[in-house]
């Protein structure tokens, strides 16, 4: 299949010129081919190997085309292959297939608002950003042709951060109804995704899957004949200059230096890791224009093809390059940002990784110092002594459902039924505020850390940051095992299912000695802090559970958290223990008692934790 633009117009006023996009492409062709910024056409034909007017839609397994649309949902993202390059992997987010989900996202905004206002609405306004990827600019033209069958008016953000995305409904002079922000986060880079925002927030996944399944009969419907049209040429706006004005006011303000209020950084060194995603800006409009030396920092250029190391916290290259820079330069902070900016994590001024369980920690301990009593929201996969850690600091700690949409939707419903919770943070690095609109801003959790390091200075303290989290013990052991579900992909997510509500009920019915379901209580969450118990309980978007592990000698000793994966079709199963060989122990009885006993053993790959079981060093 391919797609002949024939442009009219042009976003830079420059010469229009006619560009082919196939869209499965050589990676290395689509670098060659494709710039930024780009020229939009005013009008694109899609043409089809498979159209003709008189096609039987049986013929074209109408149920498996709805099917493959669907399956582009990700819990509360969509995400697919977008370039070729994936061994044993099929490019399925194409530009019909982003154009029709576009369009079914505009439609549901303008629904949204009719029946908001309870009247007709005109001139509702949608932006669009996108990280370095390279398949970014031919889904662009399907996003903003999409936008424009529903009727919005559109606005081209260009280089943008998610975070940045949704404050373009928020800030002033802006203030768009709606946002999509095109990423598929640290994923490679044939990889490829969307994000979507109103002034409400990220949506939930129940809203995508709705938006999907639309979509999904959308583009069945179209394969016989595709003619799209891009009724009005996207106005390119500049916001992120915008945004970073608005982090740098935070910063000025609140650290309200005595004697440079305008350069409350001078003096420091901060090294910035933009893994070539979108995070570079951070350095040049945001620390620089606050007096920082960022001489050091690495990788500020956008390239979508990745090609230092994938831009992400919780990747060890990305860590250990960063904390080399930071010790070299001896400089007061590192600063690690993912491809989109919505995650972060830091490094100490000795060289120390603050992510994971440590990044909670460090952002637990500031947030607790501005808000005694907060409650702490994190997904179930945190450790036992980062609960002793919050309530040591008078904290409250609830444990919750992997998934960053989940752990903040979580903080949301908890502030709206009196309990005051502050933070909301996945040991990914995902982390949201109340201050903050609940949005997962990597560059405004750094910001938070910056302003409490100055703080700390302007006190007298030579300490660093880390010395706020020098007391959190580590686990004794930690380990995540995969299990590769072995089905058809459409297949794929019932079997996860049922894989994992084997597992739950073996726990409950006594099979694995010692095993018991979790469960936090005070804020209404059973079932392994998963299920919530209340009168509005959240719709599950992946299945999972967390078991704890206790024997005569040691009493509780481990967890054993397994979730069903929105990614890919696999199972994660992540282990702690605070006793040596304990996490081997849990492997050996999950092995045995469980995947084998139950029979599961045949419809999963479970070569990780067999090797996992049978060779652990545990000295």
């Amino acid at each position: 299949m391919s797609y002949t633009l024939t442009p009219s117009t042009s976003l830079n006023n420059n010469t229009p010129t006619t560009h082919k996009f196939p869209y499965s492409s050589n990676p290395k062709t689509l670098l060659k081919t494709l710039t930024f910024p780009f020229n939009i056409p005013s009008k694109l034909t899609l043409t089809s190997p498979k159209s003709s007017t008189t096609t039987n839609y049986n013929e074209l397994g109408l149920d498996e085309e709805i099917g493959r649309i669907k399956r582009l949902q990700n819990g509360s993202d969509v995400r697919g292959v977008a370039v070729e390059g994936e061994v044993g992997r099929k490019v399925d987010l194409t530009p019909p297939a982003v154009e029709a989900i576009a369009e079914s996202f505009g439609e549901w905004v303008i629904n949204g608002l009719v029946k908001e206002k309870g009247r007709p609405v005109e001139d509702v306004k949608v932006s669009l950003g996108r990280d370095p990827r390279i398949s970014g600019n031919s889904l662009s033209v399907a996003i903003f042709s999409g936008l424009g069958r529903a009727g919005c008016i559109t606005y081209d953000m260009g280089l943008a951060t998610t975070p940045a995305c949704f404050m373009s409904t928020v800030l002033s002079p802006f203030l768009y109804d709606a946002s999509i922000m095109m990423t598929a986060s640290h994923l490679p880079y044939t990889r490829n995704g969307l994000k979507f925002f109103t002034k409400k927030g990220g949506l939930t996944s129940s809203e995508v899957e709705e938006i999907c399944d639309k979509a999904a009969y959308k583009y069945a419907n179209r394969l016989t004949k595709v003619s799209t049209l891009l009724r009005t040429t996207p106005t390119r706006v500049d916001f992120m200059s915008v945004y970073a004005k608005h982090l740098r006011d935070i910063i000025k303000e609140r650290v309200n230096h005595p004697q440079h209020y305008d350069t409350p950084l001078e003096g420091f060194q901060i090294i910035v890791n933009a893994g070539n995603g979108s995070g570079g800006f951070f350095t040049y409009e945001v620390l620089d224009k606050l007096g920082a030396d960022t001489f050091g920092s690495l990788h500020l250029k956008p390239d979508g093809m990745f090609p230092n190391h994938i831009p992400n916290p919780e990747d060890k290259v990305a860590m250990s390059v960063t904390k080399t820079a930071v010790l070299e330069t001896s400089a007061d902070l590192g600063i690690v940002f993912d491809t989109d900016v919505d995650r972060s994590g830091v490094v100490d001024k000795e060289g120390n990784p603050i992510n994971g369980d440590r990044l909670i920690a460090l952002m637990s301990a500031i947030v607790l110092k501005e808000h005694p009593g907060s409650t702490i929201v994190t997904d179930a996969r945190t450790s036992m002594a980062l609960t002793r850690f919050i309530t040591d600091r008078g904290g409250q700690h609830c444990l919750y459902r992997v998934g960053y949409r989940n752990v903040i939707d979580k903080g949301v419903q908890l502030n709206e039924d009196g309990i005051d919770a502050h933070l909301m943070m996945e040991t990914s690095g995902h982390g949201a505020l109340k201050e903050n609109y609940f949005l997962d801003d990597g560059a405004y959790m750094v910001v938070k850390i910056i302003i409490e390091m100055v703080r700390m200075k302007l006190e007298g303290s030579n300490e660093g940051i880390g010395s706020l989290i020098k007391d959190l013990e580590d686990p004794l052991e930690s380990v995540e095992l995969r299990m590769d579900i072995l089905s058809e992909p459409k297949d794929a997510k019932a079997k996860a299912i049922e894989i994992i509500e084997t597992f739950k009920t073996y726990v409950e019915e006594g099979k694995l000695d010692g095993w018991e379901l979790d469960a936090c209580g005070d804020c209404w969450v059973s079932d392994g802090c998963l299920v919530d118990s209340n009168d509005t309980p959240a719709p599950v978007d992946a299945q999972m559970y967390r078991a704890k592990v206790s024997n005569e000698e040691n009493g509780q000793y481990g967890w054993v958290h397994i979730r069903q994966s929105i990614h890919n079709p696999n199972i994660a199963v992540n282990m702690q223990s605070t006793v040596h060989g304990g996490c081997l122990s849990m492997a050996r009885v999950f092995l045995d008692k469980y995947l084998i006993a139950s029979g599961m053993d045949k419809v999963l790959n479970f070569s990780q934790i067999d090797k996992y079981a049978k060779n652990v060093n545990i000295n």
